[in-house]
């Protein structure tokens, strides 16, 4: 796997691959989420509710997004929903494998935390398939897919504002040291 990162540290693969995920979440967020939210009657749909929910909530929110709220939801949001982590997930792998390289740390034990966004990713599909398993089974869903949904949606959530820290972190570090090394080239 580390040799299939190092491969792939080119910004001619990393920078479309982000712009990618990008665009597609501006998608989400602007055109197929609100669209969704239409039916919601305010509720938040299952994605955007990072600490999580319960069968109650669930079943609340289903009843209330209506048939074509629910049909927004498989039909519009979650295809872009499958295509979004993968995407995200290998841009940001190879985003903090690039920083980690730059500052000489890829070749050691910090390399796993380039692999952080890949369990953001699967988490994300994870939520996608148990989302895509109530829709489809409603009205009679089971608690127990509302839990297990809501365990990966957290988790989801969880490792996306992981990744954001640790992105910004070295983003520091590596300022700080091209700043240093700056000023002591030039004493």
């Amino acid at each position: 796997m580390r040799n299939l990162i190092k491969r792939n540290l080119n910004g001619k693969i990393i920078i479309p691959l982000f712009l990618l995920a990008g665009i597609i979440y501006t998608i989400m967020m602007t055109i197929t989420i609100p669209k969704v939210m239409r039916y919601s009657g305010g509720m938040k749909i299952l994605d955007m509710m990072p600490t999580g929910y319960n069968g109650a909530y669930v079943n609340s929110l289903l009843n209330t997004l209506g048939d074509e709220g629910r049909n927004a939801y498989l039909c519009n949001q979650i295809p872009l929903d499958m295509i979004y982590p993968l995407l995200f997930g290998i841009s940001l792998c190879l985003i903090l494998a690039y920083i980690l390289n730059k500052l000489g740390k890829l070749e050691g034990y910090l390399y796993y935390i380039c692999l952080l966004p890949l369990f953001a990713a699967i988490f994300d599909y994870c939520e996608n398939i148990g989302v895509i398993a109530m829709l489809n089974s409603y009205p009679d869903n089971s608690n127990i897919l509302a839990k297990t949904t809501n365990v990966f949606s957290v988790l989801k959530s969880s490792f996306t504002t992981i990744n954001f820290i640790i992105l910004i972190t070295l983003f520091v570090v590596l300022g700080i040291r091209k700043l240093f090394l700056k000023d002591k080239f030039h004493k």
